[in-house]
């Protein structure tokens, strides 16, 4: 497993704390930007490279998104093909999203949970597994045919 994760300035300081939480739990991560504090920076170009390679091996491969309300980056990534994405509030939120609806791009907002709510989101995400039944399995594929119909 690959985590990819960027933010823009208003995630910048939150996407730095996750990189040295995931790196103390030995968890591969891979730091797509912003690299400095850039007040000016703009959150869609950081949504897209996670995405971008997410989608090299979506089996293998898992992203976090990080602005400030996490809308944003998750509007973004929402408008590839293969790609879920939520907004992560709540544990039992994330929970239902990796196992009903298949995330595989968690959405954080960094204005709106402190850092030990954070890393329960990412452990959950992380740990939590799609369920396998059918039904969940039409619903994902139904989710990248609307995609493809505009």
């Amino acid at each position: 497993m690959t985590i990819f994760i960027a933010a823009d300035h208003r995630g910048f300081e939150l996407k730095n704390k996750i990189i040295e939480y995931l790196h103390e739990k030995n968890t591969r991560i891979e730091d797509l930007g912003n690299y400095q504090y850039d007040p000016q920076d703009d959150y869609p170009d950081f949504a897209r490279k996670v995405v971008q390679a997410v989608l090299q091996n979506t089996r293998e491969f898992f992203g976090i998104v990080i602005c400030g309300s996490g809308v944003g980056v998750s509007i973004v990534a929402n408008r590839f093909p293969g790609i879920r994405c939520a907004v992560g509030f709540k544990k039992e939120q994330v929970v239902h999203a990796r196992q009903n609806d298949g995330v595989n791009v968690l959405a954080l907002p960094s204005d709106y949970i402190d850092f030990e709510t954070t890393k329960e989101l990412i452990d959950v995400f992380l740990q939590t597994q799609p369920k396998q039944e059918e039904k969940y399995a039409r619903r994902i594929k139904e989710l990248d045919t609307i995609s493809l119909a505009h």
